[in-house]
């Protein structure tokens, strides 16, 4: 069985929970599934970055060097600087050409925004960014914690990465394995609103 291979993307400015949530819950799947999964901390270069509330991390690889994946995970925080980058968005509109699962959290949805990955879909994200993101055209579900649009899942801000990871382990593997990875974490918020 091929290896299913997810990437999470860091950058400075990168919301610390953003990528921290989905990471904790795909890697507590890699851990519990039977199929090879792993999981990629991916930065615009293997140097240290400094997170939205200063924590230092040190990406395990490159995006240049990564490859491709079969899911692509874009987290927020200040994500203008990525927008405003016409590579970096080409090289996350590559990732999506490759025929990746793509999912963003909060301002991540900003990223695929501009890369055009969410013409004709609905979107959420942060609460505090919504008008601006509809203010684009994109067409936003103001309820969400994630809308599952096929190639392209958008979650709301920070802690609803946890819930999409989450839906995205069932979609992928089953409701019993989202459920063990869901328990192994102690996660049991009140029940979610997905925008499916």
């Amino acid at each position: 069985m091929d290896e299913y291979r997810i990437a999470i993307a860091l950058w400075d400015g990168v919301e610390e929970l953003d990528f921290a949530g989905p990471y904790e819950v795909l890697t507590a799947w890699s851990r519990m599934s039977e199929r090879p999964i792993s999981v990629h901390a991916a930065g615009t270069s293997r140097e240290a970055v400094t997170c939205a509330h200063g924590l230092t991390i040190v990406p395990d690889t490159s995006l240049d060097e990564l490859g491709d994946v079969d899911l692509f995970v874009m987290p927020g925080g200040d994500t203008r600087p990525l927008v405003a980058d016409e590579s970096f968005v080409a090289r996350v509109r590559g990732v999506s050409d490759t025929g990746a699962l793509m999912a963003s959290v909060c301002t991540g949805a900003f990223v695929f925004e501009k890369a055009g990955l969410l013409d004709g879909r609905r979107a959420t994200t942060h609460w505090g960014s919504l008008d601006r993101l509809e203010a684009l055209g994109v067409t936003v579900d103001r309820e969400a914690r994630y809308v599952d649009e096929g190639r392209v899942v958008t979650a709301a801000g920070v802690s609803a990465g946890i819930d999409m990871a989450l839906h995205l382990v069932a979609r992928l593997e089953s409701d019993d394995m989202s459920a063990r990875v869901r328990r192994y974490i102690q996660y049991d918020p009140a029940p979610v609103r997905a925008g499916v």
